[in-house]
């Protein structure tokens, strides 16, 4: 079973932790998500395919991410989400911690930081790896064709996060 901690608004540990997906969190309270922009130095950015089971947003566009786990830091929970969907290890990479939002839905039960991360390095596509069981495929995209599939309103979070499509 996974667990993630629960933070305060503050986005201090409170100390508690939520079963993964369990939507029980207070108004005031929240878990960590994590998304990782991977960036190549000719300037186009990893983005992949979710697959068409997934209950929210199938077949739209995204960058790798996911929640923490509990006792997971937000580096430590990117490098692993990325890794996990990718195949990439990130360790290494240029960049890091870009920027945080916070997301509240009232009575939910799930209200949730986002800590974005871009990372810039070189790989080949023989590099990836895909997760099968998350994605059904990938795109090595510019930011304006990022950018045209948010106007066709298929790119997860394009909104909170098209400031880390700027290099």
């Amino acid at each position: 079973m996974e667990l993630w901690d629960i933070y305060d608004s503050n986005k201090q540990k409170t100390g508690r932790t939520m079963k993964r997906n369990d939507w029980c969190l207070k108004d005031g309270e929240y878990h960590l998500t994590v998304l990782g922009v991977i960036a190549r130095p000719d300037g186009k950015f990893l983005i992949t395919k979710r697959i068409m089971t997934k209950n929210w947003a199938p077949g739209w566009w995204e960058v790798s991410g996911g929640a923490a786990i509990a006792g997971e830091t937000s580096k430590e929970a990117v490098m692993r989400e990325v890794l996990e969907e990718t195949g990439l290890d990130v360790s290494n990479a240029e960049g890091g911690y870009l920027f945080s939002y916070k997301r509240e839905n009232p009575g939910e039960g799930d209200n949730y930081f986002v800590d974005i991360y871009r990372f810039i390095m070189d790989f080949k596509e023989s590099d990836l790896h895909l997760q099968e069981a998350e994605t059904a495929g990938y795109q090595l995209a510019t930011a304006d064709e990022i950018a045209a599939l948010a106007n066709q309103g298929i790119f997860l979070h394009y909104d909170s996060i098209k400031k880390a499509f700027q290099l």
